[in-house]
C-alpha cells in the first residue's frame, strides 16, 4: 500500500459526545536502542469516564475512531495486547482493533514499527524481522515497570497480535523461528503469485545476502501467553522445529478463499498451519487481505482510484468489512476471556 502524503493517516481531533464507552488513549514513545531512536505508538485502556471524544486515526479515505484522550484507566486486572502492523503501514491502521479490544476491557499497545511503517519505509532494513519484536518487547518492558499500568496487567494474559509482516512478529514473539533458506526456496517457486516475493525482486533484494543466523534465531518473549496472528506473513518454508517453541494458546486468521487469498499469507498453502496442531483456526469469507484496514468512507475508493494507489477499500463481493473486524474482535475478547 502506497497512499499519497495528502491523505496519510493523522490525529485529527473532532469534538463530540460520547454515544457508547470509548477507552481512554494516550500516545507512546519510548527510547529504543536497537534503533538508535524512539519507538512511537499509542495505547488504549479501559476507563469508567464518560464525557467528550476525541477521533483519531481518521482521514479521507479511512473513517476514525473514537477514544478519550488521557482519561484515567478503570480499576482492576486488565489482560494487555501488543498489536503490530503490517509491512509499510502504521499503528494507526489497526486501531480498529486496538479500540474494540479496549472497549471489552484489554489494554492495547500498538507501535510504528521503524524501517518498515508508512513514512519510515527501509525495505532492506525492515526485512530485519527480529527488531519489530524488540519493539515490543521494550514496550512490555516499559509498561510493567509503570506503576499505573502493572498493577492491573493480568501476566496470564499478555497477548502478541499483529496483521501480516505483524503476524510474523506476533508468532516469532511467541516462539516461532525463522528459516531463510526455505522462505528463500519459497520465493524461488513464487516470485510471480507471490506479493512479498514480488516486492523483494522489484526492490533489488537478493534474500540470499541477508545473515541466516539473525533471520533462524529465536526472538521467544516468555512474558507472551497467548497469540493472535491475522494473515501473517513470512509462514512460507518452515519445517516442525521452528514451531516448538511456540504457546499453546494461538489463534491464526485466515482472509479469503480461492483467489482472494493473498499467496503471501496463505498458512494453509505453505503447509504452516499443520506445523501449528494447537492452532484454533478462523477462515473468514468473503474478504480480502486489505479487509483488515479500517472501515472506508464512501468516496475512499474513488480517492485511492484517483491517487493510483492499490484498490484497498475494494472488497470482494458479499464481503462486509465491518463484520469481519467484529468477527474478530469477538474472537480475540473470548481468547481472552473478556
Amino acid at each position: 500500500m502506497k497512499l499519497n502524503p495528502m491523505i496519510a493517516f493523522a490525529f485529527l481531533v473532532f469534538p463530540t459526545v460520547v454515544a457508547a464507552d470509548p477507552p481512554g488513549f494516550r500516545p507512546v514513545s519510548v527510547e529504543a536502542p536497537h534503533h538508535g531512536r524512539p519507538v512511537t505508538g499509542g495505547l488504549w485502556y479501559p476507563t469508567e469516564v464518560v464525557g467528550h471524544t476525541t477521533v483519531i486515526a481518521e482521514n479521507p479515505v479511512f473513517f476514525g475512531v473514537e477514544v478519550i484522550k488521557d482519561a484515567p484507566m478503570a480499576g482492576g486486572p486488565a489482560p494487555l495486547v501488543l498489536l503490530s502492523h503490517g509491512l509499510g503501514g502504521n499503528m494507526r491502521s489497526m486501531a480498529w482493533l486496538a479500540t474494540g479490544l479496549a472497549e471489552r476491557g484489554a489494554i492495547v499497545v500498538a507501535v510504528n514499527h521503524p524501517n518498515s511503517t508508512w513514512g519510515d519505509f527501509d525495505m532492506e532494513a525492515g526485512l530485519d524481522h527480529w527488531t519489530r519484536v524488540a519493539d515490543l518487547s521494550l514496550v512490555l518492558d516499559t509498561l510493567m515497570a509503570d506503576p499505573v499500568f502493572a498493577d492491573r496487567i493480568d501476566q496470564d494474559r499478555i497477548m502478541a497480535s499483529g496483521f501480516s509482516f505483524g503476524g510474523w512478529t506476533a508468532l516469532s514473539m511467541g516462539g516461532v523461528t525463522g528459516r531463510l533458506e526455505g522462505y528463500v526456496a519459497h520465493c524461488d517457486v513464487y516470485v510471480v503469485s507471490s506479493s512479498h516475493c514480488q516486492i523483494l525482486a522489484r526492490g533489488g533484494i537478493d534474500l540470499r545476502d541477508l545473515a541466516a543466523e539473525a533471520w533462524d534465531a529465536s526472538y521467544k518473549d516468555w512474558r507472551i501467553t497467548h497469540i493472535a496472528a491475522i494473515d501473517p506473513g513470512l509462514v512460507w518454508g518452515l519445517e516442525k522445529t521452528d514451531t516448538e517453541a511456540l504457546v499453546e494458546n494461538v489463534t491464526l486468521f485466515g482472509l479469503g478463499e480461492g483467489r482472494d487469498r493473498l499467496v503471501a499469507a496463505d498458512f494453509d498453502a505453505s503447509g504452516f498451519a499443520g506445523l501449528v496442531p494447537q492452532a484454533s483456526v478462523e477462515r473468514l469469507a468473503p474478504a480480502f487481505h486489505f479487509s483488515m484496514l479500517p472501515l472506508c468512507k464512501p468516496a475512499g475508493a474513488a480517492i485511492l482510484k484517483e491517487e493510483n494507489d492499490d484498490p484497498v477499500c475494494t472488497d470482494p463481493e458479499g464481503a462486509d468489512r465491518a463484520s469481519l473486524h467484529q468477527s474478530v474482535i469477538d474472537r480475540i475478547a473470548n481468547d481472552l476471556e473478556l
